[in-house]
């Protein structure tokens, strides 16, 4: 499972400390609100119920007394109900003999034994309170107080607190994303200026007084990227320097040896042979000098312009030897020209289709395509392949191993890709490179913004 991102976990984070501190509140407030408004009841139950029984008591000294007439003159609101029980039965205003069904066994035990009591129960669904009192040893009052109103009233207090708690989860979580979004608006501009390094520009900076809460961080990135520009330009000089240095006397290595392979028909077997290895060693070390100054100046930026790239990598593939049918055809809906710098891509060309003639048994198919607005470039071998070792360096300078089959026993890639891979950067792309399928290696390049 793909963990959440920073910005994501924070605002969670924010929302969910603003919900368990709105919900802890809300509780403690609903059960303070609801204990408050059930003892004011209790008391007031207890106060009428006590009234109430002063009232019967009285009245019952009478002679042949009516225990009904007495209760209905009993002023019990719409939420009260009297109940008297005498030796003989239960008495109710409106003879309701069912209602003492309502009454708690144990609080009847309570008034019989001559004390007096109050009980929360639900009767109906509907919250009660039950107050008993001994009047006589064989008299007893029970009122049952109703708490309809008061129940819909902490219902609703207990939705108006949830939707609080919900609104207030809702602001933590804008406030969170606020913050976010303040908080990590440094972060962004040190993301763009690594994105640009990246990309070859190292010229990219941070403002140190943009965020002076963040100047160390400011400084210390800053730094880095002196120090890295300063080496970039260090290996970028050497390279040009020992490129320029050797172009002279490899010039004079070459006509020399240019001349003793002219005449390898006067020399011995042996000697001939030696000469022709070392006219293909300085040819070899020819194009090693020529990738250095490549590599040299390959930081400048892409140099776009229009190009067919087809009929491009067609004159590479025959400058190269190759079959200019090894270029596959675009497709109806490809795109006829790409916007790129033609000297690079140029490279890129020449430079795969080397390593595949060197390393990877020859080139078996080239493919220029269209997919979602970027230029892709393929190259098929039909050599052993490349070790998943390999893919993840095969375009670092001078790698080892690229096919211990191929000429020359594994000898390496050369600057070849990386030449490949630094051109791709220019142009903000990306290589990589895939089994093909039938065996071989299938050599991707993909250059975004080039396709119109």
């Amino acid at each position: 499972m793909r963990r959440a991102g920073l910005r994501t976990r924070v605002i969670a984070g924010f929302a969910a400390g603003a919900l368990a501190l709105s919900a802890s509140m809300a509780f403690i407030s609903y059960e303070l609100t609801r204990s408050a408004l059930l003892a004011g009841r209790e008391r007031a139950t207890v106060r009428a119920t006590a009234y109430d029984a002063r009232i019967i008591t009285a009245s019952l000294r009478d002679d042949d007394p009516d225990v009904v007439d007495i209760l209905r003159s009993l002023d019990t609101g719409g939420n009260r109900r009297t109940l008297l029980r005498r030796a003989d039965g239960w008495y109710t205003r409106n003879n309701d003999p069912g209602a003492a069904a309502a009454v708690p066994a144990g609080l009847q035990r309570l008034v019989e034994e001559g004390g007096q009591g109050a009980q929360w129960v639900r009767v109906d669904g509907v919250p009660a309170l039950v107050i008993g009192v001994p009047l006589s040893p064989t008299t007893a009052l029970f009122e049952i107080d109703y708490l309809r109103e008061l129940d819909q009233t902490l219902r609703t207090l207990a939705w108006v607190l949830g939707l609080v708690a919900a609104a207030v989860a809702a602001a933590g979580a804008g406030l969170g994303w606020y913050a976010t979004r303040y908080v990590l608006r440094p972060l962004r501009s040190v993301a763009d200026a690594a994105q640009g390094i990246t990309d070859g520009d190292l010229s990219a900076r941070l403002d140190p007084a943009a965020e002076p809460d963040l100047a160390r961080l400011t400084t210390s990135f800053n730094g880095m990227v002196d120090q890295l520009a300063r080496r970039h330009e260090r290996d970028r000089r050497f390279a040009a320097d020992v490129s320029h240095e050797l172009r002279s006397p490899l010039q004079t290595l070459a006509a020399s040896a240019s001349v003793l392979h002219r005449r390898r028909e006067h020399l011995d077997e042996r000697t001939a042979l030696a000469a022709g290895l070392v006219v293909e060693e300085i040819e070899r070390f020819q194009s090693l000098v020529d990738d250095l100054l490549e590599l040299a100046r390959s930081d400048q930026p892409a140099q776009r312009a229009p190009v067919d790239p087809h009929a491009l990598a067609r004159r590479v593939a025959e400058s190269q030897g190759l079959p200019a049918d090894l270029v596959e055809p675009p497709g109806a809906d490809e795109a006829p020209q790409w916007l790129v710098d033609r000297r690079r891509l140029e490279q890129i060309l020449a430079n795969l289709l080397d390593n595949a003639v060197r390393h990877g048994g020859g080139p078996v198919a080239v493919r220029l395509t269209c997919v979602a607005g970027a230029g892709r470039v393929e190259v098929d071998d039909e050599g052993p392949g490349v070790r998943p070792a390999d893919r993840e360096v095969i375009f670092d300078r001078f790698v080892r191993g690229r096919s211990a089959g191929a000429r020359g026993g594994g000898d390496g890639t050369g600057l070849g890709l990386s030449l490949v891979a630094q051109h791709a950067s220019a142009h903000g792309g990306r290589v990589e490179v895939l089994d093909r399928p039938g065996g071989g290696a299938r050599f991707r390049v993909d250059l975004p913004g080039v396709v119109r």
